[in-house]
């Protein structure tokens, strides 16, 4: 059965967030973040990121920014200028109009998992992202840790 996780950073250690990648056997982590070398990444910062899962976990790591929504997006969603139902409505158009199966199509979703900041799934573009891979690239199941 072919899974894709899910995973955010936030309110996780680094031994917390390396150790839920270990026990789920993912193989690949795909940032799908806007800015993965914010200062506030802390240990999720890209080249941080990319050493510690190839040294700890030998994970791969990609960047992903096609995934991401736009800065304008997320600054009004953030700045609750827009509803969460909007932000959804606007990732969806946003992600169709940017064609991702081309880019995409070579990538191996299975154990992989799509990395993003927040603490939960419910209310993120991981989410949103993962139906879609799920639904474009015919994965079984979607697990949000």
């Amino acid at each position: 059965m072919s899974v894709l996780y899910t995973v955010g950073f936030s309110g996780k250690d680094a031994k917390t967030f390396f150790e839920l990648l270990k026990l789920n056997n993912v193989q690949t982590l795909l940032d799908i973040r806007l800015n993965n070398v914010s200062q506030l990444s802390g240990y999720t910062k890209k080249n941080d990121l990319a050493y510690f899962l190839d040294k700890i976990c030998d994970i791969k790591y990609k960047h992903l920014p096609i995934l991401a929504p736009t800065k304008e997006i997320l600054d009004a969603y953030k700045a609750k200028k827009i509803s969460w139902n909007d932000y959804e409505a606007k990732y969806i158009h946003l992600i169709n109009e940017r064609k991702i199966e081309n880019e995409l199509k070579n990538i191996d979703f299975n154990r992989a998992c799509l990395l993003c900041s927040e603490k939960s799934a419910e209310q993120c573009h991981r989410r949103l992202a993962a139906n879609t891979i799920r639904d474009m690239f015919m994965v079984e199941k979607v697990i949000h840790l």
